[in-house]
Order: C-alpha cells, then structure tokens, then sequence
C-alpha cells in the first residue's frame, strides 16, 4: 500500500511530461522522464534489489531516499480518528543515515547508469494506539507518514561522491571506533559506513588491531 509520503514526494518530483506509474519490463516505476526512471524508495532497499539490477541493464535509474530532517509525531484517536497530540520529535536526519539502507545494496553504486539522491525532508508520522503495533512502540502503529516540506537534495552520480564520508580529520588507517569519534556518530552506524565504501571500492581492510579492524582508501 502506497503511503501519503511517497505519493506526496512522486507527485512533487513530477514535471510536465512526465509519466507516473508507467509499466517498465513488467514493473511499476514511479516516474518515467523521457529514458530516466525514477524510483522513490522510502525504506526497505532489499524489496527493490532485483528490480533495480534487471532494469539497470539498459535504463538509467535515479533512486530517490526521503530522510526525515524535521519531524512531528501526531497521535490520532483508535475511536474516530481526531487528533490528540502532536510533538516535534528529538530526532533529525542526517546525510550519514542514507547508509541504513544502502547496506542493503552497496555494490549497486558501482553500476553505470545508478544514481542516488538523498532528499531532506519535514514530516508528519500519524500514530495510533489501537495494539497493532510492535512491542518496542509499545502497541502503537505508525498508520501513515505525511510529506509537509521539502528542505534540499544531495546527489550522487558516482561512487567518487560518496569521499566526502571520508571526513579531512580522519587519520588513516583507521577503525570504526576512530570513524566514529571523527563523524560524531555511533559505532553501529560506522560499521555501516565502512561496509558500503568497502563494497563500493571506495576503502580496503589493512589489517587488524585490538580495536577492530584497520581501514584505508583504496
């Protein structure tokens, strides 16, 4: 089922021309513009993975991922729908975060005609208290996301763009823990990292220490 947020970003992306929904080697794709195809993906990078590399074979593909920059929680009743809360949540997106779902297809950067576009976002997330949610929301479920702004993009045509997670401070080789303290973020998303540049060819493995294991540029 499609959400509001990605029926709200396909519509913003679309032009004058464009076609939306168009039939492609038997898939769907979100926006046909002349031989670009342009797939919104707003989580969950393994459910298109064939896709992308069946239709990467003779078409260009921008993939299009929505990281939430601002974000409000909205709490609607489980009765009639009304509104009962709405709070701006803590959390900001960052342009590190596009690697939470790039683990999933790293390689995929390498391809010729790829390109990857993180796009910053405000949004709303209506929730619900009606039990059908997981344990760690306590049976609250996220019923929709909404799309209210739209902040910039940042694109990547090439694996070359991805350098600039390799930050000036950062000292080689050096660990996750090392990337970590230089990017200001946590070991469980510089793990990340340097599994995608790794599968990207972007960095190699120099060898190992009590920390972890040492990274260097290819």
């Amino acid at each position: 089922m499609e959400t509001s947020l990605h029926s709200s970003i396909k519509r913003w992306y679309a032009r004058p021309g464009d076609r939306l929904e168009a039939m492609m080697e038997g898939y769907i794709i979100d926006i046909l513009r002349d031989d670009l195809l342009i797939e919104i993906q707003t989580k969950n990078f393994s459910a298109i993975s064939r896709k992308l590399y069946k239709l990467l074979k003779s078409h260009r593909i921008r993939l299009v991922y929505p990281i939430p920059k601002e974000k409000y929680i909205v709490k609607i009743s489980p009765y009639d729908g009304s509104i009962l809360s709405r709070r701006k949540s803590p959390k900001h997106g960052r342009l590190i975060d596009i690697f939470d779902e790039l683990i999933r297809i790293p390689a995929i950067i390498n391809e010729d005609n790829f390109m990857f576009e993180a796009l910053f976002i405000k949004e709303e997330d209506i929730t619900c208290q009606d039990g059908k949610g997981s344990w760690r929301r306590r049976g609250i479920s996220i019923v929709d996301r909404k799309l209210t702004d739209v902040f910039e993009s940042v694109q990547f045509a090439c694996k070359d763009d991805f350098y600039i997670f390799l930050p000036d401070n950062l000292s080689y080789p050096f660990t996750n823990k090392d990337y970590a303290r230089c990017f200001g973020c946590t070991i469980s998303k510089a793990r990340k990292v340097t599994y995608c540049l790794k599968k990207m060819g972007i960095i190699a493995e120099k060898g190992r220490i009590r920390d972890g294991i040492l990274y260097c540029v290819k």
